[in-house]
């Protein structure tokens, strides 16, 4: 797979310059244009709609950008602190999109790898979740797997989901999209990254099952390894 900035320029990504404060207004004006064609409404399985960029930091908007780091090229690496996801590329570069993190008492790092790939995911909250929200029971049905919601426009998982195992152990761990993008920038989620629909079918289409994820959290960058996920969202 080719992880080059060229790659990402050239295809999805396209678009992916940002919006720095000292450019010129034309410049400015010629980005906005740009991510308003990155963000636009996706004729898919079911509607996704435009992004309103104007409830969303610019800074947590797709872009390509430096990136030092000693994984390599195709790994993911997530810093939940700055509340970004990075798709490392070659000769020092990433894409970077902003995220939604998991809210205090949720939060989970380490090393995983991508297991599954599903487009619009049906989702089964663990029952745990049942305890603390019971009102969610009104919301599911049966389905193939269980007790669950079924995949489309009011499921929390969005459009796209990249499922988190350790091994042969699925770690309840998901980077998934989002039909509330005003979210992004946040701690919202309860333990999963959460993306902009639009940013997640983008990684969903770059990156292959069997993909390297890094969830960071100690302060120096470091991951902490074989820890077991909180709930998904």
């Amino acid at each position: 797979m080719d992880l080059s900035r060229r790659t990402f320029l050239l295809g999805a990504s396209a678009a992916a310059a940002g919006l720095p404060l000292n450019r010129s207004l034309a410049q400015s004006t010629r980005d906005m244009s740009a991510y308003q064609r990155m963000y636009a409404p996706i004729d898919d399985l079911f509607p996704v709609p435009g992004v309103e960029l104007s409830r969303i930091n610019p800074s947590y908007l797709r872009r390509v950008v430096e990136y030092q780091t000693t994984e390599a090229p195709g790994t993911i690496v997530v810093d939940p602190r700055s509340r970004y996801l990075y798709l490392v590329m070659r000769d020092g570069m990433a894409v970077r999109y902003g995220v939604g993190v998991g809210r205090s008492g949720f939060s989970w790092s380490g090393s995983a790898t991508i297991k599954d790939k599903q487009e619009w995911p049906d989702w089964y909250p663990p029952k745990e979740m049942f305890g603390r929200q019971p009102e969610l029971m009104e919301q599911m049905g049966e389905l193939p797997g269980g007790l669950g919601m079924p995949g489309g426009p009011g499921n929390p998982l969005g459009a796209r989901a990249l499922y988190l195992w350790q091994g042969n152990k699925d770690t309840l761990y998901r980077i998934h999209g989002t039909f509330e993008p005003w979210t992004i920038g946040t701690n919202v989620s309860s333990g999963c990254i959460r993306m902009i629909n639009q940013d997640v079918i983008d990684l969903y289409n770059h990156v292959p099952i069997g993909t390297k994820v890094v969830v960071l959290s100690s302060p120096s960058g470091r991951p902490k390894r074989n820890q077991t996920a909180a709930l998904p969202e």
